[in-house]
């Protein structure tokens, strides 16, 4: 997720308690890929509702989880 801020997000990381809610939201992001990613290949049996409602919450978390990058980039003149 957001490759391009790789840098950023390891900073984030690094001081957990700060931005605890980021990587709550990181992981389930990252969780949600791998529900994704099984139920296309056919491995989880999911609906196609089903996997639709799993990509749009992945898609807010990466909007949510973006936000918080450029804010936390500008706060720490990264």
């Amino acid at each position: 997720m957001l490759h391009e801020y790789r840098d950023v997000i390891t900073h984030m990381k690094a001081n957990e308690a700060a931005n605890a809610h980021f990587l709550k939201i990181f992981d389930r992001h990252n969780d949600l890929d791998n529900q994704i990613k099984q139920a296309e290949h056919g491995s989880v049996a999911l609906t196609d509702i089903e996997i639709e409602k799993l990509k749009k919450e992945k898609l807010h978390l990466k909007d949510e989880a973006y936000g918080m990058i450029i804010a936390y980039k500008k706060e720490h003149n990264l």
